[in-house]
């Protein structure tokens, strides 16, 4: 099957562009609904970090290093680097007796405008603690530490990495076919958007034991905190707070986007063909908004999706539209 039209970008009355992709909305019987290919193969990037996370948790590690709701949405998150992300991974990092230099993810400028101006003025260089991945380093750090590992936490064949595969493949119920390194430098396992779908219904719908208890607790650390998992000004942050609880949603580079849904046991997956991060938010608003979950007329779904495209000086020139039958 080809990709599916999911948004497309409309100006002067003419379609100027269209993001393709494919989407799978599952429950724990299976498909619901999808569009594109359920079978595409993608690398989900920064939206499974919540699969990623699992090892710390079903382990016992987190809760030796007695770490709490903050440190496991932080574990989840894509962060901007704000004082509220950075300060609260330092302190993590003290806490085992470690520092920055301890982690493996590199050093960017933060997103968080702030923060980024407080480091330009001070002509001071951003840490690792800035990378947007160094709360789900923490957490493999404190793994590392609990299984008493060596530091190269991210090779693909250190004992973190083994057990992060093996979580991966127990909960997309698939064999990765491959692995990439990601932004952070940790492994990135490949998946079917439908695989990717399914996990995210068992975060959805956790059972019981050991991981469905992980799965409860690092979803509600999502939920209670939804400005730890992204920032001020960013879509995941933004929906869930609209959403007032009732879903985590969560991106990755490369226009992937997952959706936990607890009250219909719904887990989505979604890949924009192009990578377009517009496309991709515009997309996982559209679902929220089709399973019920926020109003068309809600200020965060306009500004996503349904707004005016507005240029430099305020005036609008495109919008934003559903393409087709997307989503039914």
């Amino acid at each position: 099957m080809t990709a599916a039209r999911l948004i497309e970008l409309w100006r002067g009355g003419m379609r100027e562009s269209t993001h393709l992709g494919h989407v799978v909305i599952s429950d724990a019987n299976g498909i619901v609904e999808a569009w594109g290919d359920p079978g595409a193969v993608i690398y989900p990037r920064s939206s499974c970090k919540m699969v990623q996370a699992l090892p710390l948790v079903e382990s016992g590690a987190a809760d030796a290093a007695g770490l709490g709701s903050e440190h496991l949405a932080l574990a989840c998150a894509s962060h901007n680097g704000a004082r509220i992300h950075t300060e609260r991974v330092a302190a993590w990092l003290s806490g085992l007796g470690l520092d920055e230099e301890d982690l493996r993810c590199g050093a960017h400028m933060p997103n968080d405008p702030a923060e980024r101006k407080r480091l330009t003025c001070s002509d001071e260089n951003p840490c690792q603690i800035h990378n947007n991945c160094s709360g789900k380093h923490a957490g493999f750090l404190t793994l590392k530490r609990h299984m008493k590992a060596g530091p190269e936490y991210v090779e693909i064949d250190h004992p973190v990495q083994r057990a992060v595969r093996r979580a991966f493949e127990e909960v997309t119920g698939e064999t990765a076919t491959g692995w990439g390194i990601d932004g952070c430098s940790a492994p990135n396992f490949a998946c079917t958007i439908e695989g990717l779908s399914h996990a995210m219904a068992g975060f959805a719908q956790p059972g019981a034991g050991v991981r469905g208890r992980a799965q409860r607790r690092l979803v509600e650390a999502m939920l209670a905190h939804p400005d730890l998992v992204a920032g001020e000004g960013r879509a995941c942050t933004e929906l869930m707070r609209a959403m007032k609880g009732r879903a985590a949603v969560k991106t990755g580079a490369e226009a992937v986007f997952v959706g936990i849904v607890p009250e219909r046991g719904l887990g989505i997956a979604l890949k924009v063909a192009d990578g377009g991060t517009r496309g991709a938010e515009a997309a996982i608003t559209a679902l929220m908004v089709h399973l019920g979950l926020l109003e068309e007329g809600h200020p965060v779904v306009q500004k996503y999706l349904t707004g005016p495209l507005r240029n430099w000086r305020g005036l609008a020139t495109g919008e934003l539209r559903r393409a087709g039958g997307f989503p039914s």
